[in-house]
């Protein structure tokens, strides 16, 4: 049972991560096409090159820091009143915005900021995708927070108050701190997701604010660039350490 129990992970492991070690082998590869002709970095110099994907890349990195900062906020305050004062309507309605389709959030936001905009005369652009991720982007931040407030003392804010402190020294100086593990891996995970969202960001961008996944996607849709091998390998190792930072920080 265990030999097989072990042979089953190899293969799962297998399955999910030879297709990235193949993109990594090829972003190095002489060839434009998946025939080794030798190692090769001209795919990476040529991304340094390539104006229009740095130019998403940065809107994608400025969009997922400043949606990041937000949600992290509010999502740490909405868990925090959670698990102050609980309530199962909240709670579920804060659920539904995990499970609810992207393409159904997408449109609905859309309409949302057609209605909104058509009053205030604005137009999409990188503020609505900074909105649409911070709305998608709080669920996922309280919901980490909160289990790490499940694992609290609540009689260690009292015992605070006690001696003096306010409910917010409290709070800053007991409950913030312990917090901070489960805050910085929320935190990650969120900036991990906004960077890497397509489907939500597609639907209320603005000419001017193609971020890096739909840019990528364009380009693969055109046929074969090995550019985008060699950006997606950038993206993986980087975002991969993240998750790990992210997992490791959750668990302290």
């Amino acid at each position: 049972m265990k030999r097989a129990l072990g042979l089953y992970a190899a293969a799962a492991f297998a399955f999910l991560h030879v297709p990235l070690i193949t993109l990594i082998v090829f972003s190095v590869n002489a060839s434009r096409f998946t025939l080794w002709e030798g190692f090769s970095l001209q795919w990476y110099r040529a991304l340094a090159r390539d104006t229009q994907m740095l130019e998403a890349a940065w809107n994608s990195a400025v969009i997922a820091m400043v949606s990041t900062a937000i949600a992290t906020v509010a999502g740490t305050l909405a868990a925090y009143g959670l698990w102050k004062r609980a309530s199962r309507v909240l709670t579920g309605a804060l659920y539904l915005s995990l499970v609810t389709p992207e393409i159904v959030m997408g449109i609905s936001l859309l309409a949302f900021f057609q209605w909104m905009f058509r009053w205030l005369g604005w137009q999409l652009g990188l503020h609505t995708v900074m909105l649409a991720h911070v709305a998608f982007s709080i669920a996922y931040v309280a919901v980490v927070v909160a289990a790490r407030l499940r694992t609290l003392d609540r009689g260690l804010e009292e015992a605070a108050m006690d001696l003096g402190a306010t409910e917010w020294g409290a709070f800053r100086q007991v409950t913030l701190p312990l917090l901070a593990p489960g805050i910085t891996a929320a935190a990650l995970l969120s900036l991990t997701i906004s960077f890497d969202d397509y489907v939500i960001t597609s639907l209320v961008a603005g000419v001017d604010s193609e971020t890096l996944p739909m840019v990528i996607y364009a380009m693969a849709r055109r046929g074969a660039n090995p550019s985008i091998n060699a950006i997606s390998t950038v993206i993986v190792l980087f975002f991969g350490t993240l998750i790990l930072i992210s997992e490791r920080m959750r668990k302290a």
